[in-house]
């Protein structure tokens, strides 16, 4: 092959090794109550590369679930920086009254963005993103989560970061118990 055929595919080899190094991941998330305002976020290279390895060597679905929540905590952190929503409280202890307060309708919308996120790039083994899903009580009492499957047993999950403060990894647990409210009873930070 001559030198000037070769020349473009030598620079379409360079440029996917550079998309391929800098996937410029961005994405749009929720930044208040009800998700009335969305604003864009981005992770570097070298986030994603962290979100990538998270994600190595996962053993089992128990492991991957971990593993979800550590990644679920770190994208809330590095969206957050990015947002304001680094302030969000846990439950709906800011109320709406502090920019980057989120209620569980914009944890539940964040979180199923990042899952969509993961599931899209095959980091995921074992789960893969499925529907938001909601609880109702009593007529007043509605809450979501985002919820994830188990890809060889069909079982899902809750994956509840509303609990917790920003950054926190969330509560991830059978969707059945969430749906009857048994997430109240964990003990965690």
């Amino acid at each position: 092959m001559s030198p000037i055929r070769a020349l473009p595919l030598l620079a379409l080899s360079l440029v996917s090794q550079a998309v391929a190094s800098n996937p410029a991941v961005r994405m749009q998330v929720c930044n208040d109550y009800h998700c009335d305002i969305r604003r864009p976020a981005s992770l570097s290279a070298g986030q994603w590369r962290e979100l990538q390895q998270l994600f190595s060597n996962v053993g089992d679905p128990i492991e991957e679930r971990r593993r979800i929540g550590t990644a679920i905590g770190l994208l809330e952190q590095w969206v957050g920086e990015q947002t304001g929503s680094w302030r969000d409280l846990p439950r709906n202890e800011g109320e709406g009254t502090e920019a980057g307060q989120l209620d569980c309708i914009a944890e539940s919308i964040n979180t199923t963005t990042y899952l969509h996120l993961m599931t899209r790039h095959n980091l995921l083994k074992w789960h893969r993103a499925d529907a938001r899903q909601r609880r109702s009580a009593w007529i007043f009492n509605v809450h979501w989560t985002a919820s994830i499957r188990e890809t060889t047993t069909g079982q899902r999950f809750a994956v509840d970061s509303w609990f917790f403060a920003n950054g926190t990894p969330p509560v991830i647990m059978p969707l059945e118990a969430w749906s009857r409210g048994l997430e109240q009873t964990l003990n965690k930070p």
